[in-house]
């Protein structure tokens, strides 16, 4: 592990340490682990930011493509898998 120096305000360390006791752990532990479930909830909101940007940009995709047949008839329904591929390869 590496040894970092961190400040908190009196009122922080103080429910820190009520935390620790009752748990009957360290404050240097719960820290850990505070910041251990930021980390996880933050990387999951970034992924879910990222794959939301694909959705949006393939959807633009879609409304701006012409899948139209030569009747004029939309074969989105009989061609949607290689459309898909379309968008989510490029």
């Amino acid at each position: 592990m590496i040894r970092i120096s961190i400040q908190f305000t009196e009122a922080q360390i103080k429910s820190l340490k009520t935390m620790a006791k009752a748990r009957k752990t360290s404050v240097a532990k719960l820290v850990r682990e505070s910041v251990t479930l930021f980390l996880i909830n933050n990387s999951n909101e970034a992924i879910r930011e990222a794959k939301r940007q694909r959705l949006l940009e393939g959807l633009k995709k879609i409304k701006e493509a012409k899948f139209r047949d030569i009747e004029g008839k939309t074969d989105l329904s009989t061609n949607h898998d290689q459309y898909l591929d379309e968008i989510y390869s490029s």
